[in-house]
């Protein structure tokens, strides 16, 4: 259902669920939960979906039907909102490879992620509306800090689907990468981000610290080896 693979310090997780186009249901967001604790310390996290149809369809609308009464929504708002928060937090850098379709809470979970890979042909979409409801995973203020308050409602009020090449225009997707190319961009990618100084943009770039914390960042890099030794080549071509 949710698979881990962990490889050259780069954690992938799949949402594998070809008979629900990897949609979430309940027991999905427990094996996230789980996949997301043995991912801990990788240097750069991927989350994708199986095949090439579907990153994530949205909630499993069959096993979600059970839900009925607020206190039961507001439950299962809450425990999704948890995993995609773990998500947004996770320390290292977070790219969300949309190898399919990402729609409804499918696209929430896209824009937890720091960075959004996409195949050329995808489309991404907050399209709740069409069911009557809102995103209730974090999605509305996250999409809202991307692309701007006035846009995100025109985007999830109307329940808009764009295409990839739209959703980079709008920075809603950070790179379209080609189908035939695409697993290699995104794993390349990846690679590149799995790096002490990616950690540390993150934690950086995500604001709220003093001018001496992020000195210090950038200090502890300085010290490291991995620096130095960075430094010496870069030295020893320009004699």
């Amino acid at each position: 259902m949710v698979d881990l693979e962990l490889e050259g310090g780069v954690a992938v997780i799949t949402i594998d669920r070809p008979q629900a186009r990897n949609a979430i249901a309940p027991a999905t967001m427990d094996r996230l939960d789980e996949a997301l604790d043995a991912a801990a310390g990788a240097g750069a996290l991927v989350i994708r979906g199986a095949g090439d149809r579907a990153f994530v369809s949205g909630g499993d609308l069959k096993e979600l039907a059970a839900i009925r009464t607020e206190p039961e929504a507001v439950a299962m708002a809450l425990r999704m909102r948890g995993v995609c928060d773990r998500i947004a937090s996770f320390p290292a850098p977070v790219i969300a490879a949309l190898n399919g379709h990402a729609l409804g809470g499918g696209a929430e979970v896209a824009v937890a992620a720091d960075i959004r890979v996409a195949a050329a042909d995808i489309k991404i979409g907050f399209n709740q509306s069409t069911l009557a409801i809102m995103p209730a995973w974090g999605g509305a203020e996250r999409l809202a800090a991307l692309v701007g308050r006035g846009r995100a409602l025109l985007l999830a009020g109307a329940g808009t689907v764009l295409g990839a090449a739209e959703a980079e225009r709008l920075g809603l997707v950070d790179r379209v990468l080609p189908r035939d190319s695409f697993e290699e961009g995104w794993r390349s990618l990846a690679a590149s981000l799995a790096t002490g100084a990616a950690r540390e943009i993150k934690r950086v770039a995500g604001g709220g610290l003093t001018a001496e914390e992020a000195a210090g960042a950038f200090a502890r890099l300085w010290v490291a080896d991995e620096h130095w030794e960075a430094a010496e080549k870069v030295m020893n071509r320009a004699r």
